[in-house]
């Protein structure tokens, strides 16, 4: 289905036959109307409903309406950043939704055309739907290592993925870096916008963070034009943060994760008191199913020995996730983690944030081999794992039982440090399909060369249920791109 680059030309023709009244004069003793400050989104898209999210400069209420008449509000105030979701329910499935959001006190959309916000997506195809395909952009890893917004081009990777017309982007991860700062000048030598400082624990500090990214206009065009999944990993609070290790330098013996978690709710297109994970349905040929690898995780330092198994994922979602990927009659079943199965990251003395444990007793590698042993037994095909984290672009195919393999397609970064790595731990048998990342990434020089290795991924589906995965870097070239057909 495609989704028009920009709608302004819709919305107005939507609101001049809506018949909406032309506002009377405001004297100019009274403050100006209230107006949204960071675009629009709208996330967790089903066949039959929506999240939308707006962000207002003050408290008011917010407002959305879809051209088809469905409507909604909520009061904004300081204590959530002024920004506000709200659900709708009743669209119909694998229909293109025109959407407009507004602030104020007007129940419909002001005739000012500069106060409202428009925007279009598309809502998934029911699971009994073969004939619609699906194409899923992820990407992770945003202005992390001071390689921040570009002075003249700002984040010009969400232009990229906009140009490909996603049915949804999967923001996996790191989408701010709420541990480093943003200074004048980038580590690769471009200018770019300055940030604020690492936040301390306090929810203002990482709200700083937020508005930084999002006030990007080529992030805001693209949430303008599809739906966004949205996931946290370790940045959005602290390096390979969990409950057991969520300090910082800034703040000594303060829990960063409660008030990160505020902030990150605050910004996303999410219902206020959801879990995250979660599971949605795309067709009769994908379910997508979210884990949140940082609230419930087990200190990393902590052993994973067999007579106490280490937990990256608590025992209430490792269970559902076992449950639902076994059950899904989707022909792909697409595991969404913000940590990567094989690749290392973190280390032997501090413990290793992913899920692999390279010979020793740091990782959590445990957990996940239960999980794979689990969908062995229960017959699991065409199983896919979606990963970011490490700044680079690979794709492996793993083989841990006889007759049992899956996938994983690690994307990174959209725009920040990269650091390529060889390493893998072999306990799930891995085959490398390919690696994307520069050849010598210190010595990386200007925004040009770096843009040719930020990337992100790319997931079609077809009608006959037959999958492609591609890697798309900075300058919208294809740099791998690969067929699967599905197993039986």
């Amino acid at each position: 289905m495609r989704i028009p680059r920009s709608i302004p030309f819709v919305l107005a023709a939507w609101l001049a036959a809506a018949g909406c009244a032309t506002t009377r004069p405001v004297p100019t003793s009274a403050p100006p109307p209230a107006r949204l400050t960071h675009g629009v989104a709208v996330g967790e898209v089903t066949a039959s409903s929506a999240v939308f999210w707006g962000r207002c400069d003050r408290a008011t209420a917010l407002h959305v309406r879809t051209a088809s008449g469905l409507r909604g509000s909520t009061e904004v105030d300081d204590n959530g950043d002024f920004a506000g979701a709200i659900r709708l329910d009743g669209l119909s499935p694998n229909r293109r939704v025109v959407y407009a959001m507004w602030c104020g006190e007007e129940d419909t959309p002001p005739a000012r055309a500069e106060r409202v916000e428009s925007g279009v997506f598309v809502t998934a195809p029911t699971a009994d739907d073969t004939a619609t395909p699906v194409r899923i952009a992820w990407g992770g890893d945003l202005g992390g290592q001071n390689v921040c917004r570009s002075a003249d081009e700002g984040y010009a990777i969400f232009a990229r993925i906009r140009e490909t017309r996603p049915s949804l982007f999967i923001a996996l991860g790191d989408l701010v870096y709420a541990d480093d700062a943003c200074k004048p000048q980038s580590w690769y030598g471009y200018t770019q916008v300055e940030g604020p400082p690492p936040a301390a624990a306090e929810v203002e500090a990482f709200r700083r963070h937020w508005r930084y990214n999002r006030a990007d206009l080529a992030f805001q065009e693209l949430l303008r034009s599809t739906s966004i999944l949205s996931v946290w990993d370790d940045h959005e609070i602290v390096n390979d943060a969990g409950p057991a290790h969520d300090e910082s330098k800034e703040a000594p013996g303060v829990h960063r994760l409660p008030p990160a978690r505020t902030a990150f709710v605050d910004w996303q297109p999410l219902e206020r008191d959801a879990g995250f994970h979660r599971s949605l349905r795309w067709g009769r040929h994908a379910e997508i199913f979210v884990l949140d690898t940082r609230s419930q995780r087990d200190a990393n330092f902590a052993d994973d020995s067999g007579a106490s198994p280490k937990t990256m994922l608590g025992g209430a979602q490792r269970d559902w996730l076992a449950r639902a990927v076994a059950g899904s009659d989707a022909t792909w079943k697409l595991v969404v983690s913000s940590v990567p199965i094989s690749i290392p990251t973190g280390g032997p003395i501090r413990g290793y944030d992913g899920w692999a444990n390279f010979d020793g007793e740091k990782g959590f590698e445990r957990e996940l081999l239960g999980l794979l042993q689990g969908w062995r037994d229960a017959g699991v095909r065409n199983l896919v794992f979606l990963t970011t984290d490490v700044h680079f672009a690979t794709g492996l195919r793993y083989r841990p039982f006889p007759e049992f393999t899956f996938l994983e397609f690690v994307s990174g970064p959209l725009n920040a440090g990269m650091f390529p790595k060889q390493e893998l731990d072999e306990t799930l048998r891995p085959e490398r399909l390919f690696l994307y990342g520069p050849p010598d990434p210190m010595n990386v020089r200007g925004l040009e060369e770096a843009r040719r290795y930020f990337n992100f991924g790319e997931l079609d589906i077809d009608a006959s249920g037959a999958l492609r995965a591609r890697i798309v870097n900075g300058d919208g070239a294809v740099v791998y791109e690969r067929r699967f057909e599905p197993q039986p």
